[in-house]
C-alpha cells in the first residue's frame, strides 16, 4: 500500500517537473526569438550557447510558424498577382496588408505604388506585344488615370514622377519616345525586385514575437476585459437588488394574503354558527387586503360597508373595467361635410375641422372612440380614395393660417391612433404635403408643430419611415435641432424622437454617414441641453448610427468618448448605463449589421398615442350664438343613423427596450413616458 501510494507521488511530482521543464523551455524559446528580431546578434549567440552549457531546452514560440507561414502567404499572393498583372487582386492585398501611414508618408512606399500602377496600366500592351489588347489597355488607363486626380496627385510636382502625367493621354505608348523604356524587357523584373525587397522589410511586423505581442497586447486585453466585467458586475447586482426587492414584496402580499385568508375562513365558520361581524370589522380586512393594491389614502377613506365596494375595487386593482352602456355619437352627413370643408368659408372651415377632432378626442376611450374613428375612416373624411384635384388635405396649402393649423390639427388627432396611422400612411400626397408644410411654416407656428408631431407619430410605421428618409428628413431635423435655442420643448422633444427613429433604419443611417461629423456633432451637443427628456432618443439615435465603421471612425476623430465620459458623470444611473454601452458600441470593431430595410418585419405601431394635452392652445373661439364643436355638427350635418361599431383588434404589444439600454425600437415621447412609469 505504502508503495503503492508512493509510487503514485513520485509519478504526480514527475509530471509536474515535465511541465515546468516544458514552460521553461518556451519562455527561453521568447527570449532568443525577441533578441534575434531585436538584431541583438552577439547577445543571442552568448544566450544560446549558456543555454547549451547548463542544459537548458530552447524551443521554438508557438505560434512562430502560423506568423511565418502568414507572411509568406501574403508576400507570395502579391508577386502572383504581380506577374499575372491582375490589378485589382494586387491593390486588394496590397491596401489590406500595407499599413496606410507607411502608404502615406513614406516616399519609398509613394515611389513604388506609382510605378506599380504604370506597370498594371501597361500590362496589356507589355503581355502581347505584336497584338496589343486595346480595349484592356483603355479600361486600364482609365484606371490610372484616377489614380493621377486622387492619390498620385500628391507626386505631381516631383521631377521623376512628372512625365508619366502625360501617359494617360498618348495613343500608344512603347513608340513613344518618354515612355520606350517601359516597355524594356529588364523594367518589370527590377521593378519586382524592388518590390519584393519592400515587402519583406514591410512585412516584418507580421513576425512580431512572441514576448512583445505578450506584452503589447496582454495588457491592453486584460484591461478591457476587467472594464467589461465590472460594468456587467455592476449591473447584474443592479438586477440582484431589483429581483430582490420585487421578491420580498411578493412574499409580504403572500403572508398578507394567507393571513387574511385564514381569518376569513375563520369568520366564515363562526357565521355559520350564527355569529355575527360589525361592519367596523369588514372595514379593518378590506383596508388590510386593499393597501397593497392601491394608494393608502384612497383605501382609508373608502367605505367598505357598502355591499360590492370590495370586490369592485379588487378587480379594478387588477384592471380596467369595461364601461357599460356607452352612448354611441349620431352619425354624419360626411358626404355635405366633406363637401363644405372644400367649398365652404375659412371661417366655417376651421370650425368643422376643431369639431371634428374634438369628436375624436373627446370621444370616450374604447368602443366609442373606436366607433367615431371607423365613422370617419370608412367615410374617407380625409378623401383618401377622392378623384377631384382639392381634396380635405389640400387645406394644409390654405392661405388662412387657421385653416392650415386646424387642419394639421385633425392630421395630428389621427395620427395619435393606431388605427389612424394605418389609414394616414394609405393616402399617397399625405407625406408631400406635411414635408411641404414642414419646410414653409415658421419655427414658431403650431401648424408646424403639428404636423412634426404627426410625423413623429407616422414615424412608428416602417413603410412611412422608408419615404421619410427617402425625402431626406433627416437632414431637416439635423439642422433643425442644430440651433436649439428658438424650439419649443414640444418641437424639440419630438424632432429629437424622430429622428431616432429613422436613425433606427439602415437607410437612415447610412443617411447620417454621408455627413457623420455634423450629425455627430449634434447630437452630442443635445446630450448636454437643460432639458433632459431628450436624451433617450439622442442615446439611441447614436447607439444606433455608431454600428457603422465609417461612422466610429468619424466619432474617434472628433474625441467623442470624451464628450460622452463628461456627460456619463451625472447622478442619473440609467442616463450613466445608456453612455457605458454607447462608448462600448464606439469603441467596437464590429462591421455593418444586417440589412434593416430587407427585414420581413410587422410595422412597430400598436398602441393609441392620444395625449391629455392634444387640444392645447385653442385660438379658435366661437362667436356668440355661432355654432361649434358637436352642436355644430349635429345640428347642421346630422346624418341617417347607423351601426358603425366594431371590435378594436388589440395586438400584442411590442417588447420595450430596458430603461439601461438605448431605444432601439420606434416609439413617440407619450409612449415611452407612458412605458417608463410602468
Amino acid at each position: 500500500m505504502c508503495f503503492y501510494l508512493g509510487a503514485h507521488m513520485s509519478s504526480k511530482e514527475d509530471s509536474n517537473m515535465g511541465d515546468i521543464l516544458a514552460t521553461e523551455a518556451n519562455l527561453l524559446g521568447m527570449i532568443k526569438e525577441y533578441l534575434k528580431f531585436e538584431e541583438f546578434e552577439q547577445t543571442a549567440l552568448s544566450f544560446e550557447r549558456e543555454c547549451k552549457s547548463k542544459g537548458k531546452l530552447v524551443t521554438k514560440p508557438q505560434g512562430s510558424n502560423l506568423r511565418d507561414s502568414k507572411t509568406q502567404v501574403i508576400l507570395t499572393d502579391l508577386l502572383c498577382s504581380f506577374d499575372d498583372g491582375d490589378q485589382k487582386v494586387f491593390f486588394e492585398i496590397w491596401t489590406e496588408n500595407i499599413p496606410s501611414e507607411l502608404n502615406n508618408t513614406d516616399t519609398e512606399a509613394q515611389s513604388l505604388e506609382f510605378y506599380l500602377n504604370i506597370y498594371f496600366a501597361i500590362y496589356p500592351l507589355r503581355r502581347h506585344p505584336g497584338r496589343h489588347d486595346l480595349a484592356e489597355f483603355e479600361e486600364r488607363i482609365c484606371l490610372f488615370r484616377k489614380y493621377l486626380e486622387t492619390r498620385g496627385a500628391a507626386l505631381s510636382q516631383t521631377t521623376e514622377f512628372l512625365p508619366y502625367y502625360a501617359l494617360p493621354f498618348v495613343p500608344n505608348p512603347s513608340t513613344h519616345p518618354s515612355f520606350k523604356h517601359l516597355f524594356q524587357e529588364s523594367w518589370a523584373p527590377k521593378l519586382k525586385d524592388r518590390l519584393e525587397q519592400f515587402l519583406v522589410a514591410t512585412l516584418k511586423p507580421y513576425c512580431t514575437p512572441k514576448l512583445l505581442e505578450l506584452y503589447r497586447d496582454g495588457g491592453r486585453n486584460t484591461k478591457e476585459m476587467m472594464q467589461q466585467m465590472q460594468l456587467q458586475l455592476a449591473e447584474s447586482d443592479r438586477r440582484i437588488s431589483s429581483y430582490v426587492r420585487k421578491f420580498n414584496k411578493i412574499k409580504a402580499d403572500y403572508h398578507n394574503l394567507i393571513g387574511i385568508a385564514a381569518e376569513l375562513v375563520d369568520s366564515l365558520e363562526a357565521s355559520v354558527s350564527g355569529k355575527m361581524f360589525s361592519s367596523e370589522y369588514v372595514q379593518s380586512v378590506c383596508v388590510r387586503l386593499l393597501s397593497n393594491q392601491m394608494r393608502q389614502s384612497v383605501v382609508q377613506s373608502t367605505d367598505f360597508t357598502r355591499p360590492g365596494t370590495a370586490s369592485s375595487m379588487l378587480r379594478a386593482s387588477i384592471g380596467p373595467q369595461r364601461s357599460k352602456d356607452v352612448p354611441m355619437l349620431p352619425s354624419l352627413d360626411y358626404e355635405k361635410l366633406k363637401k363644405d370643408l372644400v367649398d365652404g368659408s375659412d371661417r366655417l372651415k376651421a370650425l368643422l375641422l376643431q369639431a371634428l377632432r374634438w369628436r375624436l378626442t373627446r370621444s370616450l376611450p374604447g368602443e366609442q372612440r373606436d366607433t367615431v374613428l371607423q365613422a370617419y375612416i370608412s367615410n374617407d373624411v380625409l378623401e383618401r380614395y377622392s378623384n377631384k384635384q382639392v381634396t380635405v388635405l389640400h387645406l394644409l396649402r390654405s392661405k388662412n393660417e387657421m385653416v392650415r393649423q386646424y387642419t394639421a390639427r385633425l392630421i395630428n388627432a389621427f395620427a395619435s391612433l393606431a388605427e389612424g396611422r394605418v389609414y394616414l400612411s394609405q393616402i399617397p400626397i399625405l407625406l408631400k404635403l406635411l414635408m411641404e408644410t414642414l419646410r414653409q411654416e415658421d419655427r414658431d407656428s403650431l401648424t408646424r408643430e403639428n404636423v412634426l408631431v404627426a410625423l413623429q407619430k407616422l414615424s412608428l410605421r416602417r413603410s412611412q419611415q422608408t419615404l421619410m428618409i427617402g425625402e431626406d428628413l433627416i437632414s431637416w431635423l439635423v439642422d433643425e435641432l442644430q440651433d436649439t435655442e428658438y424650439l419649443t420643448v414640444c418641437t424639440l422633444e419630438y424632432s429629437a424622437a424622430l429622428l431616432m427613429n429613422l436613425c433606427l433604419r439602415t437607410k437612415g443611417k447610412r443617411k447620417c454617414a454621408k455627413n457623420a461629423k455634423h450629425v455627430l456633432k449634434v447630437l452630442t451637443s443635445l446630450l448636454e441641453h437643460e432639458y433632459h427628456e431628450v436624451r433617450p432618443y439622442v442615446n439611441g439615435a447614436l447607439y444606433s448610427i455608431l454600428c457603422l465603421p465609417s461612422v466610429r471612425q468619424e466619432a474617434k476623430e472628433m474625441s467623442v468618448e470624451e464628450i460622452l465620459r463628461s456627460c456619463s458623470k451625472e447622478d442619473n444611473a440609467d442616463h450613466h448605463r445608456q453612455i457605458q454601452l454607447i462608448i462600448k458600441q464606439l469603441n467596437s470593431a464590429e462591421e455593418e449589421g444586417p440589412d434593416s430595410d430587407d427585414e420581413e418585419e410587422e410595422d412597430d405601431n400598436d398602441e393609441d398615442l392620444l395625449e391629455t394635452d392634444v387640444d392645447k392652445e385653442e385660438v379658435l373661439q366661437p362667436q356668440p350664438r355661432e355654432l361649434s364643436g358637436e352642436s355644430l355638427l349635429t345640428t347642421e350635418y346630422l346624418g341617417i343613423m347607423t351601426n358603425m361599431s366594431t371590435l378594436k383588434q388589440k395586438t400584442t404589444p411590442l417588447p420595450q427596450s430596458s430603461v439601461d439600454e438605448p431605444l432601439q425600437r420606434p416609439v413617440t415621447p407619450s409612449s415611452h413616458r407612458n412605458a417608463k412609469s410602468l
